[in-house]
């Protein structure tokens, strides 16, 4: 079996070289999936071959989801791949901000050209003067992969922590210090806390989480750092923080008309993941994860759909994506046993409006008869898309 991968983006070749003899990269309009990184895809057709897409990183708004999931494509993105490079560069820049070197720094530059700079430098430095992080308190918003790793590093700063998620994951929550302090509402967080930072995924309902009800809630001079979502924030509220003096900096990693030249905003120009080492994990990840489905079926870290997986022991398999709705699992065992195909296991989950199952059977499918099942899967109301994977061990 060969698969087509279509890929955008320069995909580091750590995740390409999992691609073996099978997969074919760019080499047709048809790909049965897509491999990608921050290339737009809701302005582009997605082709009906397109079986599943692979989003090298954590963010997948750049990816149509609704037109995806009603297409019968599962989106993968790599939750945790740039973690460490994302915690780096907020512990960085809470440090740089608290001892005002980005200020520092620029006016440094500005004597480029002046004679005397030995002493301009000692005779000005004390306009710089900044404070240390420890001891200070730190307010994590939002306890993911990042955030934990951020809260847990914070406490090796010796700074005390806290942390508002009310969704936070049982996995996540085992990695997480007992020093850290969690908090059940969000202004206890923001009227404490010297810094925050916030690690929440952006959706309808966190756009513009931080805004003016937020701002007032938070203490005078604070610095706030944002590298997960420009739109998280409420760009006029905090044009008026900002002003007033209750935000002291912001620091973001999306720089935008709204906030560009706005007095005490940092922006870096999207960085957060731009390392090798993120760009090489997000690769990685992102194409196992395709190669994983598309030779076995199982889901991993698809945002549209939950995770779904078994070991492919029997001939065949049988994938179906369908709605969640009632009696879906008993047609798919009638039709099958209406064929005389013995089903040797079933894994059924739902995510939302969307489900996903997967039925392994006994009988090894020539291609006449798996081109006849998936027809007359494809025919019951509420399936989407159904694919048969043939055992090569059988």
């Amino acid at each position: 079996m060969t698969y087509q991968i279509q890929t955008y983006n320069k995909i580091a070749d750590a995740g390409l070289q999992l691609l073996d003899e099978q997969y074919k990269i760019n080499e047709s309009n048809e790909p049965d999936a897509i491999l990608l990184r921050s290339h737009k895809l809701h302005d582009q057709p997605i082709p009906n071959s397109v079986q599943a897409i692979a989003r090298a990183g954590a963010g997948t708004n750049n990816i149509p989801i609704d037109q995806c999931s009603e297409k019968g494509v599962v989106v993968f993105n790599t939750p945790g791949a740039n973690a460490n490079a994302v915690k780096e560069l907020v512990i960085s820049c809470l440090i740089a901000s608290s001892r005002n070197l980005f200020r520092a720094v620029q006016w440094t530059h500005s004597l480029k050209g002046e004679t005397d700079i030995s002493e301009k430098v000692e005779a000005n430095k004390k306009a710089f003067i900044g404070h240390e992080v420890a001891g200070k308190k730190l307010g994590v918003i939002g306890l993911g992969n990042i955030g934990s790793v951020v809260a847990n590093d914070a406490l090796a700063l010796d700074m005390e922590v806290m942390a508002y998620d009310p969704f936070v994951s049982v996995d996540v929550a085992w990695t997480i210090s007992r020093s850290v302090k969690r908090v059940h509402q969000l202004e206890e967080l923001l009227s404490q806390c010297d810094f925050i930072t916030i690690h929440v995924p952006l959706s309808p309902k966190t756009t513009g989480i931080i805004d003016a009800k937020a701002f007032k809630a938070m203490k005078k001079g604070i610095h706030f750092i944002n590298f997960a979502r420009g739109e998280l924030v409420d760009h006029a509220a905090l044009k008026e923080a900002l002003q007033d003096g209750t935000v002291g900096k912001y620091i973001t990693d999306f720089p935008s008309d709204d906030i560009f030249g706005m007095e005490n905003v940092v922006a870096t120009p999207h960085l957060g993941a731009s390392t090798t080492e993120s760009e090489e994990n997000c690769a990685i990840m992102a194409a196992r994860q395709l190669k994983n489905y598309l030779e076995t079926g199982n889901i991993k870290n698809a945002v549209n759909l939950p995770n779904v997986s078994l070991p492919l022991t029997s001939p065949g398999r049988l994938t179906i994506m369908h709605r969640n709705i009632p009696n879906m699992l008993g047609q798919f065992s009638q039709l099958l046993a209406e064929r005389n195909f013995n089903i040797a296991d079933m894994l059924n989950r739902s995510r939302g409006e969307f489900a996903y199952t997967l039925i392994d059977i006994d009988n090894k499918l020539n291609d006449e008869e798996a081109a006849d099942i998936m027809e007359r899967l494809q025919k019951i109301e509420g399936v989407i898309r159904a694919r048969h994977i043939a055992n090569g061990w059988h």
